[in-house]
């Protein structure tokens, strides 16, 4: 249940912005009944100290490309049921949060059951405060003996992640709402041409040293890759992801499945722009996939101006989020937009936030970003549900936790999660289901 410092500090939020309340107030057209309002997270960003996973190892040696270790994140493995008593509390009725395979697959071919009761016991906590569980089975991280021959780029990779997906469906599957099974797995296609060279090379540098370390040939992650990893690295996950789907569905025929993209709102300017070619590189092979599942993750923070030179900067003015990249709300509708016309599938916005230590951009962005989406959904396009990244601030990857996602602050001593205005304007908006 919350705490009387949740509540209170919800409360205090909402009254240190009048003017987002006010705003809050006054409803746009209403989504469909039965839409979902969600937050995201990710077990190895909130959990803590998941220790037999490739990243953990990655982040806890020099040289890394990690600008610190996750340590105990936000503590989520032991505080998980606050987590949900902050989703429900906010009005929620959806949480999307993933399962850790280095935790119920420690060593290859040794399942925890512990791990995959843990899990089973979030979900049923999600179920009995009334949201929806969405899955994710793989959240980039795997354990680190998978990464150690080679990851993904192993011809074994697929048949491996089947055999973990049939395990926690079978311990998860009846309480699930629907299931992802990668996310963003074209993270890396998507930052290829945006990432530096000297980027790639302290990543490969990294993976280098870690397979020094562990005396192996290769070690290769899902989101810590060298360029040159790349092709095998998208053939691996895209035959996972098949493999995945099948075994979850074996177990459960009914459950729908899908994956999650990182997309951008591209856009054309002047005359032979980039955009379209930059579209195939990026999503193209998972595109296609899509087209044969069951729905499909739009993961949205920004939009991309192409010119015939390539990706344009911000525009002068812009509003921008902690790297510089502008924010700008309508980026939702137009990604969602065209992943529908390229899928066919119905779309669940797995992800869409703003990095930012500007809470009052946020609380702006989010219900500016709904109204756009509710208008494409008035278009036509099948919308399932919003989930909101991030239910807390959280561990960002190699940029450690200077990134500030968060609906909710948390404080990195005691765990103590604090609301910030930005989750009253959601709530308000979740409960009334309008913008």
């Amino acid at each position: 249940m919350l705490d009387r410092r949740m509540l209170l500090g919800a409360g205090a939020a909402l009254m240190a912005a009048p003017a987002l309340a006010t705003r809050a107030r006054k409803a746009g057209p209403a989504f469909p009944k039965g839409f979902l309002w969600g937050a995201s997270t990710a077990p190895h960003q909130i959990e803590g100290n998941n220790v037999a996973s490739d990243l953990w190892f990655l982040e806890n040696q020099q040289p890394t490309a990690f600008v610190q270790p996750s340590g105990d994140a936000c503590n989520s493995f032991a505080l998980w049921e606050t987590d949900l008593d902050l989703a429900r509390g906010m009005g929620l009725n959806c949480y999307r949060f993933g399962i850790e395979w280095a935790r119920i697959e420690p060593e290859k071919g040794l399942f925890s059951q512990a791990m995959l009761d843990h899990y089973k016991a979030l979900v049923d906590g999600c179920l009995a405060r009334g949201l929806k569980p969405v899955v994710t089975f793989n959240h980039f991280t795997a354990p680190r003996w998978f990464s150690a021959q080679g990851g993904w780029t192993n011809p074994e990779s697929a048949q491996l992640f089947a055999r973990y997906c049939d395990k926690a469906t079978r311990a998860l599957g009846d309480g699930i709402a629907s299931a992802i099974t990668f996310n963003e797995p074209n993270i890396l296609l998507l930052l290829k041409p945006m990432l530096p060279a000297q980027v790639w090379d302290i990543q490969k540098l990294t993976l280098a040293t870690a397979a020094a370390r562990l005396g192996v040939p290769r070690f290769v992650c899902a989101n810590v890759a060298g360029v040159e990893d790349l092709p095998a690295l998208q053939r691996g996950l895209l035959a996972a992801h098949k493999a995945g789907k099948a075994a979850i569905k074996a177990v459960r025929d009914d459950l729908p499945v899908g994956i999650s993209l990182a997309m951008m709102d591209d856009q054309a300017v002047g005359a032979n722009s980039v955009r379209d070619r930059m579209r195939t590189e990026m999503y193209g092979g998972w595109l296609d996939v899509a087209r044969a599942d069951d729905f499909i993750g739009v993961q949205n923070y920004e939009r991309a101006l192409w010119s015939a030179k390539g990706r344009l900067p911000a525009p002068k003015g812009a509003t921008v989020n902690w790297a510089g990249t502008e924010v700008w709300a309508p980026s939702l509708a137009g990604a969602v937009r065209f992943a529908h016309e390229a899928t066919g599938v119905p779309i669940l916005v797995s992800e869409h936030g703003v990095g930012t230590d500007d809470d009052a951009i946020r609380a702006r962005f989010i219900p500016e970003a709904l109204t756009e989406l509710k208008q494409a959904m008035d278009d036509g396009v099948p919308v399932l549900g919003y989930c909101h990244w991030s239910l807390l601030d959280n561990f960002e990857w190699i940029f450690g936790y200077k990134p500030h996602f968060g609906l909710h602050s948390v404080d990195p001593v005691t765990f103590t999660r604090t609301a910030k205005p930005s989750a009253a304007v959601y709530g308000a908006i979740a409960r009334r289901n309008a913008p």
